[in-house]
């Protein structure tokens, strides 16, 4: 016998709460962030302005996240800006590149190779952790400094350990991952829409 399905008022009040318990987070997070969210889309259009690039890296949902913000960077976020596109590598997408990687060279080292190769001083790299604790990540994230990138993180859960390498840190102020990840595809938006309107608008 089928189980009962959920009252519709069970859901209700269930959609309710997910959404104000995401727009508080985001309310706080605009309390907490505003001013390191400014400074890195500074540090984002002084890389593109001198011919730099931006790079990205997370695992799971952020690599998930990584993907959207490189494709709104290249392709554009406002449909009616019309601009040329701005570089950016998701280093999550391409398959044969993180299973080569992982098994050769070990999963924390694999998208600090992917720095070595595509990297270049006045780069960026974009850290995207909920943990802060990732060391695929933070591997990366020393790369990216030898290489004299610049680095950002996205980071949640009082930043961890990656909130010591890089140079701006945007933590959201939960310990909740889903919130985090809501939080952090926000901030991207608002990173992606400030620095096509900086650049091009």
């Amino acid at each position: 016998m089928a189980p009962s399905p959920m009252a519709p008022r069970d859901h209700r009040s269930f959609i309710e709460t997910e959404l104000q318990s995401s727009a508080a987070i985001q309310q706080a997070t605009a309390k907490a962030c505003t001013d390191d969210i400014l400074k890195a889309v500074q540090m984002l259009v002084g890389s593109v302005r001198h011919g730099g690039k931006i790079l990205f890296c997370g695992n799971g949902g952020s690599a998930a996240d990584c993907q959207h913000l490189a494709t709104e960077l290249v392709v554009r976020l406002n449909p009616a800006m019309k601009r040329p596109g701005i570089p950016a590598i998701a280093l999550t997408t391409d398959t044969s590149f993180l299973t080569a990687g992982a098994n050769d060279l070990g999963y924390d080292q694999v998208f600090a190779r992917g720095v070595e190769a595509l990297g270049a001083k006045g780069d960026v790299l974009v850290g995207i952790t909920t943990s802060g604790k990732s060391e695929s990540i933070n591997n990366a994230l020393r790369a990216a400094h030898s290489k004299g990138m610049a680095t950002l993180g996205l980071l949640g859960k009082g930043g961890g350990t990656t909130r010591e390498l890089v140079d701006i840190a945007i933590i959201v102020p939960s310990d909740d991952t889903q919130r985090i990840q809501e939080s952090h595809i926000a901030v991207g938006h608002i990173l992606c829409a400030l620095t096509e309107r900086e650049l091009y608008g």
